[in-house]
């Protein structure tokens, strides 16, 4: 557990949506002690995923902040199509894979050997260095949630990377407040003390989302455009519905 000096923001799934991740970027004003928690899922079925790469390696360069960069189910597919630890490569091209080996200037079928030998290597370690979770005071920021009905020493890393409704649809028992991403919702999905959603769906045409954990202000970029919303997490209700349609891995 960390007990930051300034501002702690977690931010959602960016899904190659390097131009929004920029604005968003830039609209936190970062001093120097804050934090910055990025939830997973930077690559994957938007339009450049490896200029959001290079911006999280930027980030990570910047000595005067602390990033913490966690594992979506998106890079967890990658590593396991390139050989690595990882679950269910068999499908991450289909799962938006493709459009991450384009922005590397590959073909979108590109074989395992064909994109090892074009991914920098810098890439790579990225990918391969991610934490799975991260617990700064009262929160417990994963990807994609926690099996409800365990103890912390008993959750799977496959649940924090890829757990859904099992998670949403019920509280669990953990002393944390989890913040997760990616179940694409058209709006924060808040269910407190339990549980805040993150991911608002940005690739989908939503909003790419920063919530600043100590003063529950929601920083939001929405898609194409180039400019900050700024609005308080308080006061918004808990809901399953509002999901985007035809949402997937």
């Amino acid at each position: 557990m960390t007990t930051p000096s300034g501002r702690v923001f977690a931010i959602g799934d960016i899904h190659g949506c390097a131009g929004e991740l920029e604005t968003l970027l830039t609209g936190l004003a970062l001093t120097a002690g804050d934090t910055l928690i990025f939830v997973g899922d930077y690559i994957d079925r938007g339009p450049d995923s490896r200029a959001v790469v290079d911006l999280m390696l930027d980030v990570q360069r910047r000595t005067e902040l602390t990033s913490v960069f966690l594992k979506g189910n998106h890079e967890d597919m990658c590593l396991a199509y390139l050989g690595r630890p990882g679950h269910w490569g068999e499908v991450w091209l289909s799962n938006g894979g493709r459009h991450a080996l384009v922005s590397y200037g590959l073909h979108p079928d590109a074989s395992p050997v064909e994109v090892l030998d074009a991914l920098p290597e810098r890439h790579l370690r990225f990918f391969e260095e991610l934490a799975t979770f991260h617990i700064t005071g009262s929160h417990l920021v994963v990807h994609a949630g926690v099996r409800p009905d365990r103890r912390w020493t008993e959750q799977d890393e496959e649940d924090l990377l890829w757990i859904r409704e099992d998670f949403i649809s019920r509280p669990h028992a953990l002393p944390q407040t989890v913040v997760f991403g990616h179940t694409p919702q058209r709006t924060v999905l808040v269910d407190l003390p339990y549980k805040v959603g993150i991911d608002t769906g940005c690739v989908y045409g939503g909003m790419l989302t920063a919530l600043e954990l100590g003063s529950q202000e929601l920083v939001q970029v929405r898609r194409g455009e180039r400019r900050v919303r700024r609005s308080a997490l308080q006061g918004m209700r808990a809901t399953l519905g509002g999901l985007f349609s035809g949402r997937r891995a």
